[in-house]
């Protein structure tokens, strides 16, 4: 049998490059799609905190969000009494392009769904949750 990082490193590859492919044909580049994801769900946020939940660097959140600002599916302001932050939130344009992402994760993850039963997806849910944490300890 594979070893557990070789299999976890195929799945993610596998579902990342499906799901780039389907978000490239709604104009969509690396790193939108989850930042319009994380963003349809909890409505606004700040960079740090997009950057640290999208596992990517800070100047990366950056230059993703520049993007996603310029294509109009982001704003960017600052809130009264906090001058050091911008806070980030979709456009009708970006709420649109996050329900046509959520779309294509639901796609992605309709041949797991297939062959896993309801009670396997939430064991694997929570496994992933696990195997996260455990190499989110041992990497701060």
């Amino acid at each position: 049998m594979e070893s557990l990082h070789y299999l976890l490193m195929k799945s993610h590859l596998m579902l990342s490059r499906k799901i780039l492919a389907e978000a490239a044909k709604i104009g969509l580049t690396a790193g939108q799609p989850k930042v319009l994801d994380f963003l349809r769900v909890h409505e606004e946020a700040d960079q740090k905190t997009i950057a640290s939940y999208c596992e990517i660097e800070q100047a990366t959140a950056g230059s993703i969000l520049l993007r996603m600002e310029k294509a109009g599916l982001i704003v960017r302001r600052q809130h009264e009494g906090n001058r050091r932050s911008l806070f980030v939130s979709l456009t009708d344009k970006g709420k649109e392009a996050a329900r046509q992402t959520e779309l294509i994760f639901r796609q992605a993850e309709e041949p797991v769904a297939a062959v896993l039963t309801e009670e396997e997806q939430e064991m694997l849910k929570e496994l992933l949750i696990k195997v996260n944490n455990a190499i989110s300890d041992h990497t701060s």
